[in-house]
């Protein structure tokens, strides 16, 4: 995997689609920002290990949301470690409650286990990050819990997932309220009036045009607003390419039998194309096939992506 040194002793580790970026402050009481997907915990251990960071010694995590992929390893870290998490507000009452409906768990289906979650951050809010001082900026839209980190002296962003460089990150109105899309155009505003001279996203490696990232996912959400045919395709491709990282190579069958079993499947396909459940699944496998991110073998689908 990918390692930059952004700082003295301030590293970047790029992972793939299941499992979020992650970032390492490697000092005497080490941070890290968001911990990836449950499943991908021992692959997290050993890359940190590879910059000299035992998970042991890991004193805080940040968490730029709820979601599945950025706080999987939390809570093995904190049995570890004793570890603090420090998250938004809204993330903190999601975890403190319980509530694997509104960090999406258990609307996707995904596999994910509650952590002590200890500071509530504010927008505005500063967080240090080892000796580097960062500013907590609110961005609802793609997480109702998500946040981004500034450093201003620096002209550094960690994303999460709220600004990627070649995509506009999933959205989910059944979840988060028909105004997610709003939220997240406003989100993208807010950024755009930030000095920023590079970008570390949640996935995906870090980026400069950042004037362009940002033209680009709002163009992107703006489509989808007004073609929800084109919208709702669009999220049923990414349901299913997510379900097939976490499963790994499956029956079509089977997989198929999984995504009727969880909520999010059947309703996309009930709001836009009136419970054809079956066609619809297939026209994905097909379009991710042409795309080159899953393979299909004697009925049998294979994920092409970097979990």
């Amino acid at each position: 995997m990918p390692v930059i040194e952004i700082l003295p002793d301030l590293f970047f580790i790029q992972r793939g689609f299941l499992n979020g970026n992650h970032f390492v402050w490697r000092g005497r009481e080490p941070v890290l920002v968001d911990s990836a997907y449950v499943g991908g915990y021992e692959e997290t251990g050993r890359l940190i290990a590879g910059l000299g960071v035992d998970l042991s010694r890991v004193r805080l995590i940040v968490n730029t949301h709820t979601h599945c992929d950025h706080i999987g390893g939390n809570h093995r870290i904190q049995e570890r470690s004793g570890c603090q998490a420090a998250l938004h507000r809204i993330g903190k009452h999601f975890i403190d409650t319980r509530d694997d409906w509104s960090t999406w768990w258990g609307y996707y289906g995904q596999e994910a286990e509650f952590f002590e979650a200890h500071v509530g951050l504010e927008d505005g809010d500063r967080i240090d990050v080892g000796p580097y001082e960062f500013e907590v900026l609110y961005t609802p839209g793609h997480a109702s819990d998500g946040i981004v980190l500034y450093n201003r002296r620096h002209r550094l962003l960690f994303s999460g997932d709220a600004l990627w460089e070649h995509d506009a990150s999933a959205l989910n109105p059944r979840v988060d309220g028909s105004a997610a899309h709003f939220a997240q155009l406003d989100s993208l505003d807010r950024m755009a009036e930030l000095d920023i001279d590079r970008v570390f996203p949640g996935h995906g490696p870090p980026f400069s045009e950042v004037r362009k990232a940002i033209e680009k996912s709002k163009d992107k959400i703006r489509n989808f607003m007004y073609d929800p045919d084109r919208l709702g395709r669009s999220r049923i491709k990414k349901v299913v390419s997510y379900t097939l990282l976490m499963t790994g190579a499956i029956d079509e069958n089977a997989l198929f039998q999984r995504l009727m079993a969880w909520p999010c499947f059947p309703e996309f396909v009930d709001i836009e194309f009136q419970g054809r459940y079956r066609e619809l699944f297939d026209d994905s496998l097909d379009s991710l096939a042409a795309l080159g991110r899953v393979e299909r073998r004697d009925g049998r689908v294979v994920s092409l992506l970097e979990p």
